[in-house]
């Protein structure tokens, strides 16, 4: 229900949107923005797969419900399917940007941001392998004993926040050239320029901090921000860039009046944190700002009282000066970039959304558009979540889990049969969704 009151907040008209789809069917049993519902229902409902999908419609009330809670039929996940494959992949692309540009339009993501930018974290991940070529231009690689692996890469943009969000608003897809006759694959680099070009594109008055790993410390990864005016933070590591190194062993002994420290407490861990800034590196044509922590975690283990002691190190370069009123939240901003990983990638592969599932093994049209609704479904579930009026609903005795929630939740539209007056009420009574 949580989903449902999402949607009518933030999305009144989503079923409009989906229903501006071109649609080349010739005999439609179903309308379009049923189709396409229905598999974004997938991911929402965390279903796993198609047929997992469908073999829950089978099941107690639950067409019944989602057919009152979303006021469009539910067909069956091959019809679907066929829908996928025939629809250029920019549509639900542009959907999926059309959906966050209203997020951000009412500042749904404004109290977290750095300084008024926007923090867009950059990186790339592995969806599936095959044995064969499941489609034209699919990366490859060749193991020494001849063995050719393909495997779908993506490249993802997402708004991460402190709070948890972790929002797909661009994504390209790593492919070789067209003609087929090339020396070198696609790679991450290459598509960061056409993904840096989309979200110009797409997004062209945004205010953008860039956060991405140790890949894009370099001409191009500064070149590309410098294009577009964007704000960088980038993890630096030890063998990236040895000229800026260089000058920073030779700061290292007059910086000591650099260092910031505060103490901090996550989950358990006592934090002690020690953060050094070098300000003004110069890298050919670029000014650099450097910061380096030092954390160093304690925590006592509960049943031996023995003291537990880790330390973590996190150096980060940026084109934002560093000074002692900013270093601190230079080195956090740095740290972010981890949710595009933890709460983006591995929630979508490992929390029942599926992400690694061939959701079609022949079409890279139909996969492409299936990962669009996922990165749709995603957003929408976590508007839900991490909303203040959902946590302090049901997170109050923090013994809830959001597993157990998720399978209460199931349980409702399987055997509880949902009356129109109970949504309409539920509607009616929650306010405005704050994060």
């Amino acid at each position: 229900m949580q989903t449902a009151v999402v949607i009518k907040r933030h999305f009144p008209h989503l079923l409009e949107m989906l229903s501006k789809m071109p649609d080349s069917r010739k005999r439609p049993q179903y309308k379009t923005e049923e189709l396409l519902m229905a598999v974004i229902s997938i991911f929402l409902f965390k279903r796993g797969s198609r047929n997992h999908a469908d073999n829950t419609a089978k099941k107690g009330n639950y067409k019944a419900n989602y057919e009152r809670i979303f006021k469009c039929e539910l067909p069956d996940t091959d019809t679907s399917d066929g829908l996928l494959r025939e629809l250029p992949v920019e549509h639900l692309e542009k959907l999926k940007r059309e959906i966050v540009g209203l997020l951000i339009r009412k500042k749904v993501f404004d109290k977290f941001r750095y300084k008024g930018l926007h923090q867009v974290a950059i990186d790339g991940t592995g969806l599936y392998s095959f044995n064969y070529a499941p489609y034209p231009r699919c990366p490859k690689k060749t193991s020494k004993n001849g063995k050719v692996t393909y495997t779908v890469f993506v490249l993802e943009a997402k708004i991460v926040c402190a709070n948890g969000f972790s929002v797909s608003m661009a994504t390209e897809w790593i492919l070789n050239p067209e003609d087929g006759d090339y020396d070198k694959q696609d790679c991450e680099l290459k598509a960061f320029l056409r993904l840096a070009e989309k979200i110009k594109k797409q997004y062209p008055r945004l205010p953008i901090l860039l956060l991405a790993d140790g890949l894009y410390p370099n001409n191009t990864g500064f070149g590309i921000c410098k294009k577009y005016n964007w704000s960088f933070i980038f993890t630096f590591k030890d063998g990236n860039l040895k000229s800026v190194w260089q000058e920073v062993g030779l700061l290292r002994p007059i910086s000591k009046d650099n260092d910031i420290q505060w103490a901090d407490r996550h989950g358990g861990w006592e934090e002690h944190h020690i953060c050094t800034f070098f300000d003004n590196l110069v890298y050919g044509k670029h000014t650099l700002h450097l910061a380096e922590a030092h954390i160093t975690k304690t925590k006592k283990e509960s049943k031996t009282g023995e003291l537990i002691v880790e330390t973590e190190r996190f150096v980060h370069i940026t084109d934002i000066q560093i000074n002692a009123d900013n270093c601190r939240q230079i080195s956090t901003s740095g740290r972010l970039r981890w949710k595009i990983e933890n709460e983006g990638f591995n929630t979508q592969k490992n929390e029942g959304y599926g992400l690694s599932h061939k959701f079609s093994r022949t079409s890279h049209t139909a996969s492409c558009n299936y990962y669009q609704c996922l990165q749709i479904a995603h957003l929408i579930n976590q508007l839900a979540i991490l909303s203040k009026s959902f946590k302090e609903y049901f997170f109050k005795d923090a013994k809830e889990s959001l597993k157990s929630l998720k399978e209460f939740g199931m349980a409702v539209l399987l055997v509880w049969e949902i009356d129109h007056g109970s949504i309409y009420r539920l509607l009616e009574l929650v306010g405005q969704l704050r994060y």
